[in-house]
């Protein structure tokens, strides 16, 4: 991988593997092989292109003397142009790591949220254009300054170079320590990427609304016909990580507003219903409201249950309540 019309060659590799891995996700890959195809994409991929980018030549591996003036005061220093391999794949680590946020607060200003899908596809594009602008880096720099990749250029170790009698120092310590650390962070982020952050389950809610003009008083029907029967619909959204079974009971109820507080006359049952909803998904239900009282003063209340409700249903011990104001002529 020496031949330097293969300069690109690493960059090339990594636009292509941040598209199968990212694919490869978006596919619907569970558990382990998940967890496998993310850690090079959150730890990796992003880092190396920018790296690239930053620093398009190779080190200069020639000696050079500081003593101009050849008065023989002065030593052979190693001078070094671009970045060794240790130092090159470090920083892909450290700027992936600091990337990664980034990513992650702009996702939180999207329409998706802090979600998998933003985040990930926010860092694979951020990761093919720092990889486009690295080629344009590389392409720029004199061929005979250029890094070309290969093997030992992408060792996270250090390596034995041109001996030198000013070197002596024991490389093999720090190759262990490296080493260590690598399969730390790995751990942690394979741990991480398996086991991320869920927020505390809850389940929505909601009355199904009409088109909204400057002719009507509410988003709902809120007139009705005493005897006559009418349809309200509601939808549940599960997000409670798990499998659920909900209750829905409707009540009409004669209140009266006494200081801060409602009053409630008059209560009656109209309807109950039962659903089974998977986590993430959401679920319509009809309600049949059939009004058996008359007057202004009347409301409709929707109790949503986890299983089976109490034998009297109220919304002191509801798991979700919405109230409806309605009149029944």
């Amino acid at each position: 991988m020496s031949d330097t019309n293969w300069w690109f060659f690493d960059l090339a590799a990594v636009i292509a593997v941040t598209g199968a891995l990212t694919f490869g996700i978006i596919s619907g890959i569970t558990g382990v092989g998940r967890t496998v195809l993310a850690i090079p994409l959150v730890l990796v991929l992003p880092g190396y292109a920018l790296v690239s980018a930053l620093f398009p030549d190779k080190p200069n591996d020639d000696y050079q003397s500081f003593d101009t003036e050849k008065t023989g005061l002065g030593s052979p220093l190693l001078v070094s142009g671009g970045l060794k391999a240790i130092e090159r794949m470090v920083l892909s680590v450290v700027f992936s790591v600091a990337l990664v946020p980034a990513i992650t607060l702009f996702a939180a200003i999207t329409p998706g949220g802090v979600t998998l899908e933003p985040v990930l596809i926010g860092l694979s594009m951020l990761t093919v254009i720092l990889a486009l602008l690295a080629i344009g880096s590389r392409y720029r720099c004199p061929a005979d300054r250029r890094f070309v990749p290969s093997v030992a250029s992408i060792s996270p170790f250090f390596t034995q170079g041109r001996p030198s009698p000013y070197d002596r120092v024991n490389h093999r310590p720090y190759n262990v320590a490296i080493a260590a650390g690598l399969i730390m962070l790995l751990a942690t982020g394979g741990f991480a990427l398996a086991s991320p952050p869920q927020h505390d389950g809850f389940t929505e809610l909601s009355v199904e609304t009409k088109n909204v003009t400057g002719d009507i008083d509410t988003m709902y029907d809120s007139t009705y016909a005493a005897g006559e029967s009418q349809e309200l619909t509601v939808t549940i959204t599960n997000q409670e990580h798990e499998t659920q079974r909900y209750t829905t009971a409707v009540l009409l109820q004669r209140v009266s507003a006494e200081g801060d507080s409602v009053v409630v006359h008059e209560s009656t049952e109209l309807d109950r219903t039962t659903a089974t909803v998977s986590d993430g998904e959401s679920t319509r239900q009809p309600l049949e409201i059939t009004p058996t009282m008359r007057g202004s003063d009347l409301r409709l209340i929707v109790l949503l249950y986890e299983g089976d409700p109490p034998a009297e249903p109220t919304a002191d011990n509801a798991y979700r309540v919405v109230r409806l104001p309605i009149e029944v002529e």
